[in-house]
């Protein structure tokens, strides 16, 4: 029997509480681009050049809508495409230096937004929030491996 088969309160709670912060801590971030916009600039700083067809399917959108949102970001300077040097009849997309410029002061203001509200919070739940940090990260690496899963 499985842990989701014996608990299913505590997991249903801790989901909800997560998926809240989440959702909270997308709505405070700057909103200078779209979402899957950031999410796509994300996608290229934690993974390296992709297909404009692996980008779609990645962030849940069509083939020509990542193709007019590329162009986008192109216009903007963020990204570039680059041939592929192991197969000339590919065109990767790639973080320009602003585009990676971007992507780090975006996660430094959230990074600093939850800052700000954990220091709000007693030294017990500070402790208890450090506790946590090797499953949150882990649950962060599963989330990741099921992304990648689901992309094949």
């Amino acid at each position: 029997m499985s842990r989701q088969d014996t608990a299913p309160g505590p997991s249903a709670a801790i989901g909800a509480a997560l998926y809240g912060l989440a959702t909270r801590a997308a709505r405070r971030l700057p909103r200078d681009m779209s979402l899957t916009s950031a999410a796509t600039l994300a996608t290229l700083d934690r993974t390296g050049p992709r297909r404009i067809t692996d980008l779609a399917a990645v962030e849940g959108v069509t083939q020509p809508a990542m193709t007019a949102l590329v162009r986008v970001m192109e216009e903007s300077g963020l990204v570039e495409r680059r041939g592929d040097a192991s197969d000339k009849r590919v065109t990767l997309v790639c973080l320009t230096d602003a585009g990676a410029s971007y992507v780090r002061t975006r996660r430094q203001a959230g990074v600093h937004a939850f800052e700000q509200l954990i220091g709000k919070l007693s030294g017990d739940e500070v402790d208890a929030l450090v506790a946590a940090l090797p499953a949150l990260k882990h649950l962060a690496e599963l989330e990741s491996q099921d992304r990648e899963g689901r992309k094949q």
